[in-house]
């Protein structure tokens, strides 16, 4: 189970799976048989739409621990301000929320409010779920409302104060909080509106791909134009993760197509890259589950948004940039070409890699250290698993590579440093 970890909010959002290949998830029918869920989207089952539901939302991944019992909680999200564990969400009356009434449960979503009128902690992402309409809210409770009950109960959170003092969150509300429900825009499709509410509400992926302030709020002004959270790397190791720019500048999604987009949703697999780390959790349990109407529609969205452009761009040294080509030539060039455009057959491109270029180059250190981690087994047709290269390259060997790769092929992006990649190990 990955350990999110981000100031105050929720890092699973938009990511990548392979197809249904692991973790199928199946719901009951009526008649006792099994349906994948991506066909329960308009089942006039509340129970079955609410299973969609929750899957759109990835509400398994932050509320089931490693080795626990779906959705009873005890997932540690180690923040700036101190450790949050999610909650038990399963149908227990004690332990649970098994005597919430459906109007607590909207009030909570909407408002970031527990049954006890308690404020709740962003970790659990209500300025996102705010967007959620009524309805969808009532199905989706009615599904938790039959999940089996669990006695389990999550540890205390561990936070210091003031952080402690859930009544300051009134405060935070007031500045970050912007509640209300998604407003169609009629001026778009009925699919880029379909897709506008699945990334801004239901899947979430703002709390990602959204830079953030000292408080841990939302940049709004920086929507999708991506963000850093904490997880897993390796073991229990806990690392900064970079999420990548999904706007259409070129250091985000600019070289992508719709159908690459839907592509690396549905399988983990597309031709501008694969998934790897974090992000294999999210598609694994949400995205590859979804219809394909929906996984289309998300791709059409994110085609959309005017570019925002976060990574600046630099020119190395001659010197530094022939060591990085260097470095390049011997451990990436035959996977990834002298061009950067990667072999089709075994390594993705680098060049207009939104990886690459990202702001803050913690993912591109991470995968060079630790190697990429991808699901089990790899989805069909997938790159061949990067290896680790943390005990074959020195810290400053690793960050001539990284500004290497984030200077040449017209990439942008700023130099990586020593420091940098010793941050990552």
């Amino acid at each position: 189970m990955i350990r999110v970890v981000f100031p105050f909010s929720l890092s699973h959002s938009l990511a990548v799976l392979l197809s249904g290949a692991a973790l199928a998830l199946t719901a009951p029918t009526t008649a006792q048989e099994t349906v994948s869920v991506s066909a329960l989207a308009d089942s006039e089952n509340p129970v079955q739409r609410g299973l969609y539901l929750a899957t759109a939302g990835n509400c398994m991944a932050c509320h089931t621990r490693e080795g626990g019992d779906p959705y009873t909680g005890g997932v540690a999200f180690h923040t700036d301000f101190g450790t949050i564990f999610s909650t038990n969400i399963t149908s227990d009356e004690a332990a649970g929320i098994g005597a919430w009434t459906e109007t607590q449960f909207i009030v909570a979503m909407h408002e970031g409010k527990s049954a006890d009128g308690s404020n709740l902690y962003p970790a659990f992402p209500y300025p996102s779920f705010t967007k959620i309409s009524e309805q969808d809210l009532k199905d989706l409770f009615a599904y938790l409302q039959s999940i089996a009950p669990s006695s389990y109960a999550p540890p205390d959170n561990d936070m210091g104060f003031p952080f402690n003092q859930r009544s300051l969150m009134s405060v935070w509300n007031a500045l970050h909080l912007e509640s209300g429900r998604f407003e169609t825009d009629a001026s778009q499709s009925p699919e880029w509106n379909r897709g506008a509410y699945l990334v801004e509400g239901l899947g979430h992926c703002g709390t990602c791909h959204t830079p953030r302030n000292a408080l841990g709020g939302l940049q709004t002004d920086q929507a999708l134009s991506g963000g850093t959270y904490n997880d897993k790397v390796e073991d229990d190791k806990i690392r900064p993760w970079s999420a990548v720019n999904l706007t259409s500048a070129p250091d985000g999604l600019a070289a992508w197509s719709e159908d690459d987009i839907a592509s690396y949703l549905k399988t983990g697999h597309g031709s501008r890259g694969g998934t790897f780390g974090p992000m294999n959790e999210v598609i694994t349990l949400s995205t590859s589950q979804l219809n394909d109407g929906d996984g289309r529609a998300i791709a059409v969205y994110l085609k959309s948004l005017p570019p925002i452009e976060r990574s600046p761009q630099h020119k190395m040294s001659d010197t530094d940039f022939r060591a990085g080509e260097l470095l390049y030539t011997i451990h990436c060039g035959t996977c990834h070409l002298p061009t950067g455009l990667g072999d089709p057959s075994i390594g993705p491109p680098v060049a207009g890699s939104s990886v690459v270029q990202a702001d803050d180059p913690a993912s591109l250190i991470n995968v060079i250290i630790y190697g990429a981690e991808v699901p089990t087994p790899t989805p069909p047709g997938a790159w061949k698993t990067m290896e680790a290269f943390g005990n074959k390259l020195d810290d400053d060997e690793i960050a001539l590579l990284s500004s290497y790769l984030r200077s040449d092929w017209g990439n942008r992006g700023g130099p990586v440093t020593e420091a940098d990649v010793d941050k990552q190990r």
